[in-house]
């Protein structure tokens, strides 16, 4: 469903669809669709399938240029997305309304109270990552360094650190 969902989604935006995309859209489904495991039917999964591929497919396009991000490889665009959307997207189908198992405590499943848990989760693992990426982040600064200088850059790290060059030029 993700496949689907991106590549009609590349084709509108883009006039034609791309493997690509067919293969960024089958990482969001998957992605996407991991929380949800053993808690939605079949239909709840293609439609977070459905949900997630187009939002991934915002995520590598519109989100990254909106943050001005250097994700080269679409790493946040379809594995951040795509998780965010079905986390918060399995409390909706894990209601057992809409074929899932009701979670853990069918009996007194609330789609609500269990959509505000995923999202206070997600919310609270964006804060939680920041948080260690940017200690992380200080502490390699502190060490090592972020940057190399600009003469080692001028020259090339190849050279520069590694003494021998990756390509002929």
């Amino acid at each position: 469903a993700a496949v689907l969902a991106w590549s009609l989604g590349e084709a509108l935006l883009k006039g034609k669809a791309s493997m690509l995309g067919a293969a960024s859209g089958a990482v969001a489904g998957l992605v996407a669709v991991t929380p949800a495991a053993g808690f939605v039917g079949p239909m709840g999964a293609i439609a977070i399938g459905l949900v997630s591929g187009l939002v991934c497919l915002w995520g590598v396009g519109g989100l990254k240029r909106m943050l001005k991000v250097d994700d080269a490889f679409d790493v946040f665009g379809v594995h951040g997305v795509g998780g965010i959307v079905g986390a918060i997207l399995t409390g909706v189908f894990a209601a057992q309304g809409l074929g899932g198992t009701g979670g853990l405590t069918p009996d007194t499943f609330s789609m609500g109270a269990q959509l505000w848990i995923q999202v206070k989760s997600v919310l609270f693992t964006i804060v939680w990552s920041g948080v260690v990426s940017f200690v992380a982040y200080k502490i390699a600064d502190l060490l090592v360094g972020l940057r190399v200088s600009e003469e080692a850059e001028r020259q090339g790290l190849d050279i520069s650190y590694h003494g021998e060059t990756a390509y002929n030029r």
